[in-house]
């Protein structure tokens, strides 16, 4: 088996990495983000060399896409990153599982929080991978499922499958952007599924957005003007401004504000019109 990884990094950047080396690192699509620019390793302007450096580091700390991969961590890195709120709902008990993506492993089903972050926290979007016997060892060790842990495939529909099967009801999954076909198929096979769409900037046009937004609970804006002018009619609440995630039902609602009481910032809370933009930096340009 080709050991290959693709994923979509910051900017939009096609990134490909064989045996832990970084082989290509396309041209991004994105000039500036204000997430990307809190990195701990920084990418500020984005070009394709800020990016591979930002990858390099990300394979020298923590092993992504090689076979030492880590997957458990305690540390969240933004108030309302995708996986920082799983890992809540997770904690305080109104999800019983999460179905992801994790490198080296393909999809899997986690209940814990610590791997919820471990995995989700420190990746970028996952395209393609290659399923290493060591990752998916220690992802099984700390009592995740591994979906199809020969092939390393990523198939949403056969982990909600896999975690029904197991008695788990409340149970959200991740999907990204470009998948609008899939949430429906997702929102009408699993209605109780918390639907959280992710990696957004590839968001084709304003209805496939609005097609995103009507089946999810949880979407995030990345660079998409469509799923900012979206979120104009269908967002109940934003998390963030610079790259917020909108709640488009009363269970993304009701993880956002759990993730509220346990938060120590100081919080704003207003009623006013969905999106606000201008209290901060966005990324340029959108798309």
């Amino acid at each position: 088996m080709c050991d290959e990884h693709v994923i979509e990094a910051v900017g939009m950047t096609r990134v490909v990495i064989r045996d832990g080396v970084i082989v290509e690192a396309g041209e991004p699509k994105i000039r500036s983000c204000p997430l990307a620019k809190r990195f701990a390793n920084p990418v500020d302007p984005i070009t394709s060399e800020a990016v591979a450096a930002n990858i390099s580091a990300r394979i020298q700390r923590f092993g992504m896409c090689t076979r030492d991969r880590g997957v458990l961590d305690n540390e969240t890195f933004v108030l309302f990153g995708a996986s920082e709120l799983m890992n809540t709902g997770l904690r305080t008990g109104t999800l019983q599982a999460a179905v992801i993506a994790c490198d080296g492993a393909g999809t899997v089903i986690v209940r814990s929080p610590e791997m919820v972050q471990g995995i989700g926290g420190r990746m970028s979007g996952l395209v393609s991978t290659t399923p290493y016997p060591e990752v998916i060892a220690r992802i099984e060790a700390e009592g995740g499922i591994v979906v199809n842990p020969e092939t390393g495939a990523m198939d949403a529909l056969a982990g909600l499958a896999r975690a029904k099967e197991m008695g788990w009801t409340n149970v959200a999954v991740t999907i990204a952007g470009f998948q609008h076909e899939l949430a429906e198929e997702i929102r009408e096979k699993y209605p109780d599924a918390l639907i959280i769409v992710v990696h957004t900037s590839s968001v084709a046009s304003l209805e496939d957005a609005l097609r995103l937004a009507r089946v999810a609970d949880l979407i995030f804006s990345c660079a998409s003007k469509y799923v900012r002018e979206a979120a104009a009619s269908t967002a109940l609440v934003q998390g963030g401004v610079g790259v917020p995630v909108f709640a488009t039902s009363k269970a993304g609602k009701m993880l956002i504000m759990e993730r509220l009481i346990e938060t120590d910032q100081p919080i704003l809370v207003k009623n006013t019109r969905l999106p606000v933009s201008d209290m901060g930096s966005i990324p340029e340009p959108l798309i």
